[in-house]
């Protein structure tokens, strides 16, 4: 396991994480500080505990939005293989009925 010093506010804390996952843990760590700061530039001073709360806060509405958009993506993407398998069966109807058509015209 390795260790990843990250800084929030100015406090160091020591974070064990799995080998290889160190740089993704440094860039949470100051995405959090970065969003603490929002926090206190927008707020004003607040205690550690609240300010904990509020960056948990703004972070799960980030993820909620975040899902919300992919869900709506995916619903997007479903249509649109709905609507490419709808104009594949179009496409192979009108090419049967242009068949039929060549036919009769044949007779």
């Amino acid at each position: 396991m390795a260790q990843v010093a990250i800084t929030i506010r100015g406090r160091q804390y020591q974070i064990a994480c799995d080998d290889g996952q160190e740089a993704h843990l440094a860039r949470l760590g100051r995405y959090l500080d970065e969003r603490a700061a929002d926090l206190i530039a927008a707020t004003g001073s607040i205690s550690e505990p609240l300010l904990l709360v509020m960056v948990g806060l703004v972070v799960a509405d980030e993820l909620a939005d975040a899902a919300a958009e992919i869900e709506a993506l995916t619903a997007e993407t479903r249509q649109g293989a709905s609507d490419a398998g709808l104009a594949s069966a179009i496409d192979t109807v009108t090419a049967r009925v242009e068949e039929v058509a060549a036919r009769l015209e044949a007779t």
